[in-house]
């Protein structure tokens, strides 16, 4: 908590004519007080020269803000530009109160106006006291700041859980994913089969921190976008109709997790088929270099673009790496 203190009221007290023993005597009064109001060395006429846009926690004198208004009246005529003055009024002001500031603002022909209504938003920079429920006293105009605290939401002991086995390129793995109560993923287990220690570690590392960041609200979506189409080794095709090419692991557990609990608008935007359904190109992958779909490139010296046609991929993803088709009638040709 950081408390603000007017330097100017000793000045404006000697301006005044107080002697130094009441100047003193009123400045001790304000910092144990924390107002102005009922110092025994103050004149009262000299009270409205002290008065603050806010009203005091231990006081009740403040300036009106019609009172704000009619100084940027009196100033406006001779500015070519807009008054950068902030109108503050009282936590109680109404609706009433706000619209007749604007017309009153409107009469005085002002360039702009900013109403500032206090404590209509959750934090604010200047506050005149804290809230008592907060444990705090109150105190002069402080400067407070709300720091909010990182909200872990655990799973339940017992959970419902989907668990995936997939195969990139034969190397076989499997993904369990533990949900909260309204089907949303909320931690992830990966297992990979036949792996040394240090690539079942990192896996094992790797889905404690995804589990962490969803547990602690990171959207699945931001996760998905952020790790989907890495790309390291192993990578290769899958036996998932979805995802016909993963680039690595992480790019498939993550498209995977797209497949299963994002938009269809999601999916589509990470390369993965919402329906399952093959590409335009009828038939499977082929598994021989030159062989698709029953037909033999080297059946035809000269292919037809119907042929070529069937050998087309819609996208990067579902075609499989360094697949070269040889040209019977020119080995040097390839068809990728």
């Amino acid at each position: 908590m950081l408390k603000i203190v007017n330097n100017t009221v000793p000045s404006v007290l000697d301006k005044l004519g107080y002697t130094k023993k009441d100047r003193e005597s009123i400045i001790q009064y304000i910092d144990q007080h924390d107002t102005i109001e009922g110092a025994p060395d103050l004149q009262k006429k000299h009270l409205p020269i002290f008065d603050c846009a806010f009203k005091p926690a231990k006081g009740s004198r403040f300036i009106h803000h019609m009172g704000h208004l009619r100084m940027m009246g009196a100033v406006q005529p001779f500015l070519s530009g807009a008054i950068s003055k902030t109108v503050n009024m009282p936590h109680e002001a109404t609706v009433e109160d706000i619209e007749k500031a604007y017309m009153e603002a409107w009469k005085l022909q002002l360039k702009s106006v900013a109403l500032y209504r206090d404590g209509c938003k959750r934090t604010q920079p200047l506050n005149t006291s804290l809230d008592k429920d907060n444990g705090l006293t109150k105190q002069t105009t402080t400067a407070v700041q709300t720091v909010r605290k990182p909200y872990r939401r655990r799973l339940p002991d017992e959970r419902q859980a989907l668990t995936h086995k997939f195969n990139i390129n034969g190397h076989e793995g499997y993904i369990t994913v533990g949900l909260y109560e309204e089907g949303k993923p909320g931690e992830i287990f990966l297992t990979m089969a036949k792996e040394g220690s240090v690539v079942s570690g990192l896996m094992d590392g790797f889905a404690t921190a995804i589990s962490l960041a969803l547990q602690y609200g990171v959207p699945l979506k931001i996760l998905v976008n952020k790790f989907a189409h890495t790309r390291f080794e192993p990578s290769g095709m899958t036996n998932n109709p979805q995802i016909l090419f993963a680039k690595s692991i992480t790019d498939y557990i993550f498209r995977w997790l797209a497949s299963k609990f994002l938009s269809e608008e999601d999916k589509i935007a990470v390369g993965v088929r919402p329906d399952g359904a093959p590409s335009e190109s009828s038939g499977p992958i082929p598994t021989d270099p030159e062989v698709f779909n029953g037909l033999t490139i080297a059946d035809d010296a000269n292919p037809s673009p119907e042929t070529l046609d069937a050998f087309s991929f819609r996208a990067q993803d579902d075609a499989p790496p360094l697949l070269g088709m040889r040209l019977h009638h020119d080995p040097e040709r390839f068809v990728l």
